[in-house]
């Protein structure tokens, strides 16, 4: 009997050290809700956060300087263009009205030409003979000449709407818009049979098509006034395009907008990065991204997370066990910080363990 009750204790302390074991190596260093997080030595960044999107650096919008209807469309979105290259033909449609009065100044034109040309001719006989002076001379030969331009003008202008094409001064002007640019096509504004709007002194014209050189890409976004007065033209920037969030793209602070403006309710300043790295995906125009702009490194640095530094007027503190088990508080040096952890810089050794509490229990 006796033996049986031994065996039944020697059995519950067995159980009792066995539970107590384990609640110990699961407490994974806590004691009534305390936790000890240890020093760590690595990189502290701190950094500031742009939002933004990818934008060409130059972006062109490309119109027409006669009117009339897009006949045909040599291209489409997403072709690469060469400087030169043909991207669209404009029909010449005129009204009845302009049609008649353009042919009409050509005979005009030939009417005062026909004249002036005989009084010219009259003036070089009088000349020769001495009847006339040169002054007059002149005179006639100016009016001839310029009415001759004046017919070659009005010619010209018949010769485009009839025909689409003519030449002027050695130029050959025609009806087919070519590219200004190397680049890519991003938009296509206009189909066949569409009206064109000349691009004229007093008139912005119709934009046929956008296009842009996808080899030079910027990111324009906004910084908060908050960070702002720590940026520089000139610091390295990570961007970090949603759709593409495992390529590593980096670029360089180009621009910082000396005015800020009013975004729902917050006070934001226009930066631009210009990117100088890119991954080996493709970079699209209109990503959606975001910039870390390096402010201050600290390399190889001792740090612990920055919730569990006290700050008592000018100076800091964390709370550590001394050789007793029991919490002190010891005054450390704290240098940057991330926003989540701060780099200590005197009171700390790498491997010690700071206490952290559990939160307080609101009531």
């Amino acid at each position: 009997m006796f033996k049986k009750i031994a065996i039944s204790v020697f059995i519950v302390l067995v159980v009792a050290a066995v539970i107590l074991l384990m609640a110990k190596n699961s407490s994974n260093g806590k004691d009534n809700g305390i936790k000890m997080i240890k020093v760590q030595k690595g990189d502290i960044v701190e950094k500031a956060l742009a939002i933004g999107r990818i934008e060409p650096k130059n972006e062109i919008a490309v119109k027409s300087k006669i009117s009339g209807i897009v006949n045909t469309v040599f291209v489409e979105v997403g072709d690469v263009v060469k400087k030169g290259q043909p991207l669209l033909e404009i029909k010449p449609d005129p009204t009845p009205l302009e049609f008649a009065e353009t042919k009409k100044n050509v005979e005009i034109a030939k009417v005062y030409l026909e004249k002036a040309e005989n009084e010219y001719d009259r003036m070089k006989k009088l000349l020769k003979d001495n009847l006339v002076s040169e002054q007059d001379y002149d005179a006639a030969e100016n009016e001839y000449k310029q009415l001759q331009l004046r017919l070659n003008l009005a010619q010209e202008r018949l010769a485009l709407i009839e025909d689409g094409r003519t030449k002027i001064a050695d130029r050959q002007v025609d009806t087919v818009i070519k590219s200004p640019v190397k680049g890519t096509v991003l938009e296509r504004r206009v189909n066949e049979g569409d009206p064109v709007v000349p691009l004229t002194s007093y008139q912005a014209g119709t934009e046929l098509l956008m296009l842009a050189d996808m080899e030079s890409l910027i990111f324009k976004g906004t910084v908060d006034e908050i960070d702002v007065g720590k940026l520089e033209v000139g610091m390295t920037a990570e961007l970090k395009i949603g759709a593409i969030p495992d390529e590593k793209i980096f670029g360089e602070l180009t621009k910082i907008s000396p005015k800020a403006k009013q975004q729902e309710n917050a006070t934001l300043f226009d930066v631009e990065i210009e990117i100088t790295q890119r991954g080996e995906k493709i970079i699209r125009a209109g990503y959606s991204t975001n910039a870390d702009l390096v402010i201050n490194k600290a390399e190889n640095a001792l740090f612990i997370p920055e919730r569990l530094v006290e700050f008592n007027q000018d100076r800091t503190y964390v709370e550590v066990k001394d050789v007793k088990g029991e919490i002190i508080k010891r005054e450390v040096k704290i240098g940057l910080s991330d926003g989540i952890n701060v780099e200590i810089q005197d009171g700390l050794e790498e491997g010690e363990e700071v206490v952290e509490k559990p939160p307080k229990e609101i009531k």
